[in-house]
Order: structure tokens, then C-alpha cells, then sequence
């Protein structure tokens, strides 16, 4: 790799971890003291929402945690890496491991910034937690990514890049709840977006690498075939 290429590799998430820094920085800079444009969002959310809107809200918002992160993880790493099945579940597994390894930096992060969630009166969903970034968010937005690359490496043109997009929709939109329901402020919930988007450009090219792997020998599993087959049947 030349080092012209490996530093294009490096600045994306450079440039995503400084902007992460600084928000952080922000954050320590007033102990946690939400800013302006965090309160005026969740006053906005607080007086605007109906019973209806927040149970639409709570179902969307379930999406970024529980199975669901880890079952998307593991279906785009299948698809990323799905030339032999033994290949696509080695490939599936590494990008579960890649979320894994993201929501525990993103709670020893949150812990060392120790800043608190809005008032408990404002929630209109269960959280727990140091707030900053959103774990939901974060954990929604890496899955998401990888569900993303699958889908891209899978079905590459239009059909996955529409995909794709609805992914970042998802990711989106879980995030956009947080604040809706009063249980993160929007600084957060960026936090969250900056985390991930700077763990997916470090972490996804070496696993392209992996997945772009020619498979062993054998590792095929639909390979029916008799491993030994008689070249003359009447013997």
C-alpha cells in the first residue's frame, strides 16, 4: 500500500474523531450544561407530543437496541462475505464483533464524560445511562452501516444503493427519537452519528479486505458432490 493510499485511508476517520473531540470538548467545556441548541429541540419535543406520535416514536426508537443492531450486523457481513457460506457467517461474525467492540468504546467514552440525560420528567421512554454520545445511536448507526456495505457489495446499482439509503433513514430517524422522546439531548445524538461514522471509515476497510477473500478450498457448503466420486461406474 502506498503511502499516498493509506493516508486517504486514514483522513476520513481523523477528520470524523477530531469533529467527535471537539463536540466532546464542548460538552466537558460547561460539565454536561446542555447549550442553546440543545434545549430549544427538547423543549420543542416536550410540548410537542401527543400520545400517538410518542408510541410511534417508542417503536422506532426499539429498533436501535435489543437483537436488532447485532441481527443487522450479522445479515451484512453474510451478504459482504456470502461467495461460500462458511466465508459469508466468518464475515457475518467479524461484523457483529465490530459493533461489539463500538458500543463498548462508546460506554467507556460515555462514562468518562459522565454527562447526565435531561430531567427524568421530560422522558417519555426507560433509559440508563451517561448520555453522551447516544448509545442508541450509535449502536443503530453502526449496524446500520454494515447492513449498508452489505447491501451495496451484494446488490451493487440502483436497487442497493436504494437500500442502502433507507438504512441511513433508519439510523436517522432511531437517532431523531432519542430527542423526540427527551432522553438525550441533540448534541448527543450527533455525538452518536460522529462516533460511529468514524468507527465505520477506520473498521470497514480492513473487513472488505477479509470478506474480499478468495474462500479455501472446500469451504463451500452446497457442494453436494461425492467427495470421491467413481470415474467408472460399472466397477
Amino acid at each position: 500500500m502506498t503511502v499516498r493510499l493509506r493516508r486517504s485511508r486514514l483522513l476520513p476517520p481523523a477528520v470524523l474523531a477530531a469533529a467527535f473531540a471537539l463536540l466532546g470538548w464542548l460538552v466537558l467545556a460547561r460539565h454536561g450544561t446542555p447549550y442553546a441548541f440543545d434545549t430549544g429541540p427538547h423543549r420543542w419535543s416536550v410540548a410537542h407530543r401527543p400520545h400517538a406520535a410518542a408510541a410511534a416514536a417508542r417503536a422506532v426508537t426499539d429498533a436501535g437496541t435489543g437483537p436488532y443492531p447485532y441481527l443487522a450486523a450479522a445479515l451484512g457481513g453474510w451478504l459482504a462475505g456470502g461467495r461460500t457460506l462458511r466465508h459469508g457467517l466468518r464475515v457475518a461474525l467479524l461484523a457483529v464483533l465490530v459493533l461489539l467492540a463500538g458500543q463498548g468504546l462508546r460506554t467507556l467514552l460515555a462514562a468518562a464524560l459522565h454527562r447526565a440525560r435531561p430531567p427524568v420528567a421530560d422522558w417519555a421512554a426507560h433509559a440508563s445511562g451517561h448520555s453522551f454520545p447516544s448509545g442508541h445511536t450509535a449502536s443503530s448507526a453502526i449496524a446500520a452501516g454494515l447492513l449498508a456495505w452489505g447491501l451495496l457489495r451484494a446488490r451493487p446499482g440502483t436497487p442497493g444503493r436504494v437500500m442502502a439509503a433507507l438504512c441511513g433513514l433508519a439510523a436517522v430517524a432511531i437517532g431523531c427519537t432519542r430527542v423526540y422522546l427527551g432522553v438525550h439531548w441533540p448534541s448527543d445524538v450527533v455525538g452518536g452519528w460522529l462516533f460511529a461514522a468514524c468507527w465505520l471509515t477506520a473498521l470497514l476497510p480492513p473487513l472488505a479486505a477479509y470478506a474480499d477473500r478468495t474462500p479455501e478450498p472446500g469451504s463451500d457448503s452446497d457442494s453436494d458432490a461425492d467427495p470421491d466420486p467413481d470415474p467408472d461406474p460399472d466397477r
